[in-house]
């Protein structure tokens, strides 16, 4: 089956027979194509501070999850992250990842200072990745500089949304998604590839969900099983499969940011670089201070390098230009025309 240009719509049926793998090499090659049409070679360094690991969520597929008592729980304070942000700016980040569990010991007003100052000492574009907060609190952040919002769906299907987030509400949730384009964020949201209970069935549905909300990040990391977690003894995801979806999704969303997760070199290594090749155009490593690194845990082979930062982040370099590719320390936004920076 040809694939066509890169604003094909591709129908269930179509969806369903690249994701068994019907035609790879074309797949990816197009995916390519239409991922170095859009950005130019450029992979987007974005540096994600997760500054705590607190979580109120009891997610079935998450190290991290309020039940797990076997987790060395820890918040950054202020200076802490001011710190790291200062650290992705001098390694050549051209945006910082705000990231934590859904922790509302943070209040309103301290990720607003954060935001504030985080702008004004290193310009930083700022992404936050907070979990469901309020859109009173949201609006607050956008008002004050953030950029651009991550919150996964991690399936569209409501039984398996419900059966892998006990307690979450799946139309709250997805409304969030809307209220926060509207808020003028750049959006993104994402899936796990065969998280447990997942058809193929249900994963074409999910990307056509995905694709259907004109997002401008998206996310789909394979499932990697955490032994504290009640999805300890499920199979891990495919690599193969996840690499298809973000194939997929790029000729689907071709001015999308895609991220190559550190979920893949989890389960292959090599895989990260790979997906670089296959659709994704973003990478993301880790400003964590190194003494609590490990523990945003949220997987197994989350965060488990010994290597130095410095170390660590030249050799995610060095393995881009490897391929052909360029890191790049530019702000990184997707092609889409309808922004308002918040630079300040």
């Amino acid at each position: 089956m040809p694939l066509g240009s890169t604003q094909l719509m591709f129908t269930k049926t179509e969806i369903l027979t690249l994701l068994q793998g019907c035609d790879d090499d074309n797949l990816f090659k197009q995916a390519h194509a239409a991922t170095l049409e859009q950005f130019s070679g450029q992979v987007f360094m974005r540096g994600i501070i997760e500054f705590s690991n607190q979580c109120r969520n009891d997610c079935h597929y998450c190290g991290l999850r309020t039940s797990n008592r076997e987790v060395n729980r820890y918040r950054l304070n202020h200076q802490q992250i001011l710190s790291a942000a200062e650290s992705a700016q001098q390694q050549g980040m051209g945006t910082i990842v705000l990231q934590s569990g859904d922790d509302f010991r943070f209040r309103v007003q301290d990720i607003e200072q954060l935001i504030i100052e985080i702008k004004q000492q290193f310009n930083l574009a700022i992404t936050l990745s907070l979990g469901d907060r309020s859109l009173a609190e949201l609006n607050c952040w956008r008002a004050a500089g953030a950029d651009r919002y991550l919150l996964k769906m991690e399936t569209f299907n409501q039984a398996l949304f419900h059966q892998c987030r006990p307690k979450k509400q799946f139309d709250q949730r997805l409304a969030k998604i809307k209220q926060l384009q509207d808020l003028g964020y750049q959006t993104g949201s994402g899936i796990i590839v065969n998280l447990p209970g997942m058809s193929l069935d249900m994963l074409a549905d999910d990307i056509i969900s995905l694709s259907q909300l004109q997002l401008d990040m998206l996310a789909c990391g394979p499932f990697v099983a955490h032994p504290q977690t009640p999805y300890a003894d499920e199979p891990n995801g495919n690599v193969l499969l996840s690499h298809r979806v973000s194939a997929i999704l790029r000729l689907l969303n071709p001015g999308a940011n895609i991220p190559a997760t550190s979920a893949l070199d989890a389960l292959q290594q090599g895989a990260r670089e790979q997906a670089l090749l296959r659709g994704a155009n973003v990478v993301m490593p880790s400003f964590t201070p190194e003494q609590i690194f490990a523990d945003y845990n949220i997987y197994p082979g989350k965060n488990t390098s010994t290597a130095k930062l410095a170390d660590r982040v030249s050799t995610i370099k060095s393995a881009i230009s490897a391929i052909g590719l360029s890191p790049s320390s530019t702000r990184g936004d997707a092609c889409r025309k309808n922004y308002v920076n918040n630079d300040r």
